[in-house]
């Protein structure tokens, strides 16, 4: 039976990172289902259609071809044969992101994607509804965040080293918008599941964070 590691929290709270870290320890594989839902609203955006035009979203889904593919335990992300691993990581992305998972329909799309691979092999899985809904039944459960100025500050840090400059107060509200509608949308709203280990790494570098978790799965494994 696969192993499956379900990580949450809010945006910039380094889920990503450490799920690439956990998945290359325990030799697994890491689906980032936010690059999902951010490969899904660049191929809206590339048919100039609204991200909030419901039923024009629903009516181009099936014409998607979105591909993962996996290149040393590395994921990336295709459309229509191109990788837009890269496109899907520009600052903007992350709002447009937000505003096309809210609508059902792609979440149903997704969300079913994503059980799909989960249940052919081990991996880890994050986002913002892995816990509670995606993966309930997932081994091992995390819900990870940070401040929302300490998230800003490594947003910012991370596109300054990427050559792009922004406003840490743009950062910033960009960031609090994210946060209130991911933890008001209708459809699986973000919060803590209930049996899911809460890591706050406000104060925390990504290489504690990730002994720390390493350590509490091999706690749980010696047990089970």
């Amino acid at each position: 039976m696969p192993m499956n590691i379900a990580i949450d929290g809010p945006v910039g709270a380094g889920k990503s990172s450490i799920a690439d870290q956990v998945a290359q320890r325990l030799h697994i594989l890491h689906l980032d289902t936010g690059a999902m839902y951010r490969a899904c609203a660049l191929h809206m955006l590339k048919k100039n259609i609204s991200l909030e035009d419901e039923e024009r979203v629903a009516e181009e889904l099936p014409n998607i071809a979105m591909s993962v593919r996996f290149s040393d335990g590395e994921q990336k992300m295709f459309l229509s044969g191109e990788d837009v691993s890269a496109l899907i990581r520009e600052h903007h992305m992350s709002k447009a992101a937000s505003d096309i998972s809210k609508l059902p329909c792609v979440r149903e799309k997704m969300v079913s994607l994503q059980r799909e691979l989960a249940g052919r092999q081990s991996c880890v899985l994050d986002g913002r509804d892995i816990c509670l809904h995606v993966l309930p039944e997932a081994r091992y459960k995390f819900f990870l965040t940070a401040s929302a100025s300490e998230r800003a500050r490594r947003r910012c840090a991370e596109l300054a080293q990427r050559g792009k400059k922004v406003n840490f107060e743009t950062v910033l509200a960009d960031i609090n918008d994210r946060d209130y509608n991911d933890m008001h949308r209708a459809l699986s709203p973000l919060a803590q599941a209930p049996d899911a280990v809460l890591v706050d790494s406000t104060a925390l570098t990504l290489e504690q964070v990730l002994d720390y978790m390493l350590s509490f799965i091999e706690e749980q494994a010696d047990v089970l």
